[in-house]
């Protein structure tokens, strides 16, 4: 109970159940006498506890204000104990006595008071060091308190707090530099074409070129417009997948029927490369719910990525079976592989690996990266499995209930 209505009825049960007790016991008279006395040394006390918990902020230490209650309540048996002798009429050996334990005790309990207001205090610094080492920017930060308290489970909501404060400035520097490696590839993959589309425009403009080559730097500035265009729609389709901006029809699609229509599609391709093209579904497949036209786009993109790194006379083959995530879809070639320090890094947007990096090869390096997001988008998830020789790319798909 708070406040001093709360103090007052503690303070007034407390000595009338003491007051019975006597009553019981010796009677109605020293009853009654203990009931004021009780009474008043009782609202003495609280009112000076009062008094002090209303004036903390000028006491300053826990130490002090700590110091200040054990007083309290010490001073009050002292006082208690002298009434007592004089009211009751008791010899004054009885009375030093009695004067004597009451000092006594008052002291103990000034010792235990402090010998536990010691280890509250030491806990108190250990939390503010703590927490002010937060604020002036550590993270690494663990707060240990000595006891199994209040302050021990502030202790750990301390650093929790670190924790999360730690993970979230992880997260917000890792997103930084993705986000300054997106800029720098997509001013690159724009300036490129731009600067091309630039000197082609002001040798037609000029005219300093005869029909036969305007004709031919027309079809250029047409294949590099082509090439923005589709920079600039895989952009917004990235976007908006890792927005969560999907409004896709859903329908119960067969993926060995669209395995099969991709690698048809595909063949084309993979003859001008001299790269056989395989599909190797299993029977009687359970289908997935998705969109075919998204699921169809991560087969294009995966088996293109595989004809282009697979050189000539290599294969590459588009596998599907059931498992125990639903269905599994795998693209393996037979070409170089991917390098250890670029396997982690390969679904992200415009990375295109390498020793000479993302810039110097073809394609805006997107492809691999909408890919994850679409089959994220499904409930699946993609992976790159281990392999002894080529690629393998793998994902799986729940199968429609």
């Amino acid at each position: 109970m708070r406040g001093a209505a709360g103090s007052a009825l503690i303070v007034s049960l407390a000595a009338a159940a003491g007051a019975v007790v006597v009553l019981v016991v010796y009677g109605l008279s020293p009853g009654l006498q203990t009931l004021a006395l009780l009474l008043a040394l009782g609202a003495a006390a609280l009112a000076c506890a009062h008094l002090v918990s209303a004036r903390r902020r000028r006491l300053g230490p826990l130490r002090r204000q700590f110091s200040l209650a054990v007083a309290i309540a010490a001073g009050q048996t002292v006082v208690l104990a002298g009434a007592v002798a004089a009211l009751m009429l008791v010899s004054a050996h009885d009375a030093l006595i009695v004067a004597v334990m009451a000092v006594f005790a008052g002291l103990v309990a000034a010792r235990a008071a402090q010998l536990l207001a010691a280890g509250v205090m030491e806990d108190v610094k250990t939390l503010r060091d703590g927490l002010r080492a937060v604020g002036e920017g550590e993270r690494d930060v663990r707060l240990e308190t000595s006891g199994s308290d209040e302050l021990s489970e502030l202790a750990d909501a301390a650093n929790a707090m670190a924790a999360r404060l730690r993970a979230e400035e992880a997260a917000r520097d890792a997103a930084d530099g993705a986000r300054r490696d997106l800029v720098a590839a997509v001013s690159h993959d724009l300036r490129t074409p731009i600067t091309s589309l630039r000197l082609l425009a002001e040798a037609v403009e000029d005219d300093i070129v005869d029909e036969v080559t305007r004709h031919r730097y027309l079809a250029q500035m047409q294949t590099h417009i082509h090439a923005l265009s589709e920079l600039i729609d895989d952009l917004f389709e990235l976007s908006r997948l890792e927005a969560g901006d999907i409004a896709w029809s859903m329908e119960r699609v067969r993926l060995d029927a669209l395995v099969g229509e991709t690698v048809d599609a595909m063949r084309a391709e993979a003859m001008a490369r001299r790269v056989a093209v395989l599909a190797e579904v299993g029977a009687s497949l359970e289908p997935v719910h998705g969109n075919p036209e998204k699921l169809q786009r991560v087969l294009f993109n995966l088996i293109q990525n595989a004809i282009r790194h697979t050189p000539a006379d290599g294969s590459v083959t588009v596998r599907a079976h059931r498992n125990s995530e639903g269905l599994e879809v795998e693209v393996a070639d037979t070409g170089e592989g991917i390098p250890p320090s670029d396997r982690e890094r390969i679904f992200d947007p415009f990375y295109r690996g390498g020793s000479e990096g993302a810039r110097t090869r073809s394609g805006a390096g997107l492809g691999l990266a909408i890919s994850r997001a679409i089959v994220e988008a499904h409930g699946g998830r993609i992976w790159l499995a281990d392999s002894p020789a080529g690629t393998r790319v793998r994902f799986s798909l729940p199968a429609a209930i």
